[in-house]
């Protein structure tokens, strides 16, 4: 699956949960998007290759895509951004 590939279906599968929570998609290239609220970004998702990197709160996340299907992204990026605030 090619890196475009990757991140349209990460994309498709999260989109109604942005929609529920007022946010939006900021495409950054073919292999990169930004989460968006307002003119804040959230979470920035970037794939690099072998690896897919998100960004979060000033922290970098890697994740392996030979493990970490988009499906599998989706619902960590949806648990985090559930996830009650500190």
């Amino acid at each position: 699956m090619s890196s475009a590939e990757y991140i349209a279906e990460v994309k498709d599968k999260i989109r109604p949960l942005l929609q529920e929570l007022g946010l939006k998609i900021l495409p950054k290239g073919a292999s990169s998007f930004s989460i968006v609220k307002g003119t804040q970004i959230v979470m920035t998702i970037r794939d690099t290759g072998d690896y897919v990197e998100l960004s979060y709160q000033g922290k970098k996340y890697q994740y392996d895509k030979w493990y970490t299907k988009p499906q599998h992204l989706a619902k960590v990026v949806e648990n985090v951004l559930k996830a009650p605030s500190a």
